[in-house]
């Protein structure tokens, strides 16, 4: 007969094996507090911390004020100091110019250093782990100078389930996300549908999935967050349908179907699948990695658009932080791939005065970054410059070209020369 305390624990294991994402790391990965790796900060005194979360950052040297801010939530079983250490985004934190803060969780809110996307205690507006995590945030802005616009939020496993959580709650916050592997925005919202969510999501339509996230914030009525979600088709820890589940609820708060507006292949067996809003710009995009399990893909490298390093659950396939940066519009035109931000018309990086008048400026990038930016638009498998309606090639990362704009808006194509 075991002792009543080994009982305890092991239905206590039980239970939380059940409900975490990435159970299978306890065999494998071990979480820990954040190390001092060069750069990453622990932070304290950011808030009142419902949550009972810790605070880590990464600040680049020399980070402008009203640089774009990062929140990137690791796994089960995982810490701060490993995303930080695995996934790219201190990589391209140096590269674009922003700041990263990496929240970390414990063993002390869940056995399986899980965030809790599940209970709506804690994954709620303005209450447990997401009020901490939006303290941070507040914390950023007031101590890093971070532009409250340029907001964005992503996440692994339980922690894209609770990236999708804060997108809901928080669309005045986060001005995009991007989930890895993750759940729909308030799939479950008890510990007995955790699993059910997890291995076979409910069959909802999308304005049912829809509804969820407009009831995490009611009489919110946008803009909403542009969103990333990454899954690999032969994930089983979080099946594949939850992938479809996230398009499906995205693509309704945003009000425009499921039918994409263009699909295309990137490295690493990556089918993107991109859905436009009604001014053509994208505001959802799926990426779909055949044959990849459970984990944030990562492409370890020094080549353009490479990242990160391998280990349990860094899966080696495409740099999905790389493409994600892209999406969001933080590269800003300073690495291949790169753009100007969405929105920032004045040309001064702060993404606010759109429609001011400004001299000539060159932009250099990626079709697929171009479009991105605003500076082009998509039809029919090609890209073509916005004004000037010059057809640039295929839409994808491998066709670039250079765009002198004159005046605000209209964009000619300057491969041969461009002065500004």
């Amino acid at each position: 007969m075991r002792p009543p305390i080994l009982k305890r624990l092991l239905r206590r294991l039980a239970s939380a094996a059940a409900l975490g994402l990435l159970a299978a790391t306890l065999s494998a990965t071990t979480a820990q507090p954040a190390a001092a790796a060069a750069g990453l900060q622990q932070v304290t005194g950011f808030g009142s911390n419902p949550g009972n979360l810790q605070m880590y950052a990464y600040t680049p040297a020399g980070l402008p004020a009203n640089a774009p801010l990062v929140v990137a939530l690791h796994g089960c079983a995982q810490s701060a100091d490993a995303y930080y250490t695995n996934s790219g985004w201190p990589q391209y934190a140096d590269a674009w110019g922003f700041a990263v803060v990496f929240p970390q969780t414990t063993s002390a809110n869940n056995a399986l250093s899980c965030f809790n996307w599940f209970d709506p205690a804690e994954d709620t507006r303005g209450r447990g782990e997401a009020a901490s995590v939006v303290q941070m945030v507040d914390y950023a802005k007031e101590h890093y100078g971070s532009d409250d616009g340029r907001v964005y939020v992503t996440g692994l496993s339980a922690g894209g389930g609770m990236a999708a959580d804060l997108l809901a709650a928080y669309p005045d916050v986060f001005a995009g996300g991007s989930i890895a592997s993750g759940i729909p925005a308030q799939c479950a919202t008890s510990q007995t549908a955790a699993s059910a969510c997890q291995y076979a999501p409910p069959s909802l339509t999308p304005a049912q999935w829809g509804d969820k996230v407009r009831a995490a914030h009611p009489g919110y009525d946008g803009p909403w967050p542009r969103v990333a979600i990454w899954h690999g088709t032969s994930d089983y820890t979080v099946r594949p349908a939850n992938a479809t589940a996230l398009r499906d609820q995205w693509t309704d708060v945003w009000g425009i179907g499921q039918t994409p507006s263009a699909t295309d292949s990137l490295p690493g067996n990556t089918t993107r699948t991109v859905y436009e809003d009604a001014s053509g710009q994208s505001a959802v995009e799926l990426y779909t990695i055949s044959g990849m399990g459970h984990g944030l893909p990562v492409d370890p490298g020094s080549g353009d658009g490479q990242c990160g390093s391998t280990a349990a659950y860094f899966l080696d396939t495409i740099c999905s932080t790389y493409h994600t940066g892209v999406f969001w519009g933080l590269d800003d035109g300073t690495a291949p791939g790169g753009g100007t931000d969405p929105g920032d018309g004045d040309g001064d990086g702060d993404g606010g005065d759109p429609g001011t008048p400004v001299p000539a400026r060159c932009h250099t990038a990626t079709n697929y970054a171009h479009v991105t930016a605003g500076r082009a638009h998509m039809s029919g498998g090609y890209v073509y410059a916005n004004g000037s309606e010059q057809n640039m090639g295929l839409y994808n990362v491998f066709v670039s070209h250079t765009l002198r704009e004159s005046p605000t808006g209209y964009y000619v194509i300057a491969d041969s020369g461009c002065t500004a």
